[in-house]
């Protein structure tokens, strides 16, 4: 014990050292532990302490909670995108070629310091979206890449502000911040209610946006790897390597919740009819074929499979269908008793 209390005071005595002084009295700033203490333990209360207190308890009803929560991080989301935006990327003092670090008292520096611990901050404020998932008792929700990236970056941003809070990587939270107002944007109108789904047709988009923020912040980061820039190189690879983790982390989502959805759609538009066509003139169809579920409604009057094995005296599955609708509404005596000796 007395080993690890002395490597904890080594490593708060480096990060005092080397740390930036102007955030080294700030809430958190003194250490990286409490960070990595809360951390570990949001990580493990979404896993496991949250779905043990919800198990025997009936999901909490929160819209108009929801509703309030997302309008603040959208809110909080925009004026920290402003901040950034007007210390630094939008009013032509940085480069986003190669921008070193500040470290003057400049009231303009100073601005962009306080950005960079609001930032901070918000990956804290973050956390609650997990929770209303578990007290929702959509634990579905809360998979790996959830917990990962809200698990990550409080950690990873401290770093940030503790040593360099300003220039080249404050890049990442001015795209994030951007991100985040669309995306909380999104959720808000998520909660108000099923009148307002129609309107939000354009979710994948949004996860696309979010995987080019990634691809940007890799260029942004890793060009410093090819010119000379006064930055602390470990930054780049610390940044530049946590957008290419999330980058292929949002890429799999994707992969999983669109491109997956998108076949079983197809899958389940499509029902497969097994039979050898045959006719009175020789003529053998497909041994495949497909027909939309609609027909498929139309003639058996309910959704599910079926299958047409063996049609003969030349029906086509096109006057099959026709007549199946026919048997559905009580016509087509003839058909129906054909017909029907196949279903």
């Amino acid at each position: 014990m007395a080993l690890i209390m002395q490597y904890i005071s080594n490593l708060n005595r480096y990060m005092d050292t080397h740390g930036d002084p102007r955030t080294k009295d700030w809430p958190m700033m003194s250490s990286p532990f409490p960070t990595l203490i809360v951390c570990v333990f949001y990580a493990y209360f979404v896993k496991v302490i949250g779905p043990r207190l919800m198990e025997n308890r009936k999901p909490f009803r929160l819209q108009n909670t929801l509703v309030i929560y997302n309008a603040i991080q959208v809110v909080l989301s925009l004026w920290i995108f402003y901040e950034i935006a007007m210390s630094g990327w939008l009013t032509g003092h940085y480069s986003f070629r190669c921008q070193p670090v500040e470290y003057n008292n400049n009231p303009r520096t100073i601005r962009m310091v306080h950005a960079c611990w609001w930032y901070y901050f918000s990956k804290f404020t973050e956390f609650i979206d997990t929770i209303f998932f578990i007290l929702r008792k959509k634990q579905s929700q809360v998979t790996m890449l959830h917990v990962i990236h809200h698990g990550c970056m409080p950690l990873s941003v401290w770093f940030g502000v503790k040593f360099t809070p300003g220039g080249h990587s404050t890049f990442f939270g001015f795209l994030n911040t951007f991100v985040h107002i669309i995306m909380y944007t999104y959720y808000m109108l998520s909660a108000m209610g099923p009148q307002y789904h129609k309107y939000l047709w354009w979710k994948k988009y949004l996860t696309t946006l979010q995987m080019v923020q990634f691809i940007l912040i890799m260029v942004h980061a890793f060009q410093l790897l090819f010119i000379e820039c006064n930055y602390p190189r470990p930054f780049v690879w610390w940044i530049g390597m946590h957008a290419v983790m999330f980058f292929f982390l949002f890429n799999e989502f994707y992969k999983q919740a669109y491109k997956g959805r998108q076949t079983r759609h197809e899958k389940n538009d499509k029902v497969k009819v097994n039979g050898n066509l045959s006719s009175a003139n020789g003529y053998v169809g497909p041994k495949w074929q497909t027909v939309d579920r609609t027909e498929t409604n139309l003639t058996n009057g309910h959704a599910g499979n079926f299958k047409l094995n063996g049609l003969s005296n030349g029906v086509t599955l096109g006057s099959a269908l026709k007549n199946g609708k026919d048997i559905a509404n009580g016509h087509g005596d003839i058909m129906q008793r054909k017909v029907q000796q196949q279903i």
